[in-house]
């Protein structure tokens, strides 16, 4: 097990790495093709051959995974925050507040996130950043509730009664006693929605909302070899691997983190 958990992590440093210095792993441009090398199968020269206008498929790879890695963080920023923030207020305050934000989220959960992530760009439009805080938004459900559940819990303990009975103030008790012990399995959740945010932009890349050609992003890159699935596998397979190998990585290391929690 300690061996998946370390590949898991080399697979995530490596795509960052790929994201904030993508010159060091390939040359090739991944804008400008060579329209005579169009088509050619993964070799020495192009790891993962080259598409149909001749640019490398490896640095278009290397390259994109700043789009989909940057995408991947807003939207977990956003239902991180948002999540969390709600679920603190409901799980502390009770009563009528604690009633009408759980039922929202449960009609949120009741939606596929796919789904809701749709209508939202809809509303925003499409292009990266909407793509990016609409999966947020999407996720804001289930940061919300579990948070709630951690605050309950931790609401609950002795210490925090203990703050209260001393004189400490509704928010500062909230702030140093509630909300830094609960957020060990909100962080584990936050790991998982990483992997589930990528997957679910390059998703939305494939459907066409993310980013625009020729930019490198993972989903746009598997949508672009579909017609040439029959004759050049690598266009879209090798582009895939990658999403799925980040994904199943980022899903290890929250189940890493949860069985540490408390």
């Amino acid at each position: 097990m300690k061996g998946g958990l370390i590949l898991s992590w080399l697979v995530i440093v490596l795509v960052l790495l790929w994201a904030v210095v993508p010159g060091v792993f390939t040359g090739y441009d991944p804008i400008a093709g060579v329209p005579a090398e169009k088509l050619q199968a993964p070799g020495a020269e192009h790891l993962f051959g080259t598409d149909a206008v001749g640019r490398d498929m490896f640095a278009r790879v290397v390259h994109g995974a700043v789009h989909s890695l940057s995408g991947a963080f807003v939207a977990v920023a956003v239902g991180l925050v948002l999540g969390t923030l709600l679920g603190l207020l409901a799980g502390s305050a009770g009563g009528v507040l604690d009633a009408v934000v759980m039922r929202v989220v449960d009609v949120l959960l009741s939606v596929p996130g796919l789904l809701l992530a749709l209508t939202v760009i809809i509303l925003l439009g499409p292009g990266t950043v909407n793509v990016a805080i609409a999966v947020g938004i999407g996720s804001v459900a289930a940061f919300v509730r579990l948070s709630r559940s951690e605050v309950v819990r931790v609401r609950r303990t002795d210490y925090v009664e203990a703050a209260f009975g001393s004189g400490g103030r509704f928010p500062v008790v909230l702030w140093r006693h509630v909300l830094p012990n609960s957020l060990g399995p909100v962080i584990a959740l936050a790991a998982l929605q990483f992997g589930v945010a990528i997957l679910a932009i390059s998703t939305l890349g494939f459907l066409g909302y993310g980013a625009e050609p020729p930019t490198p992003e993972w989903g746009l890159l598997i949508a672009e070899g579909r017609n040439y699935l029959a004759t050049s596998w690598w266009l879209t397979t090798l582009p895939g691997a990658v999403v799925v190998a980040v994904v199943l990585a980022a899903s290890r290391i929250s189940r890493s983190i949860a069985k540490e929690g408390p």
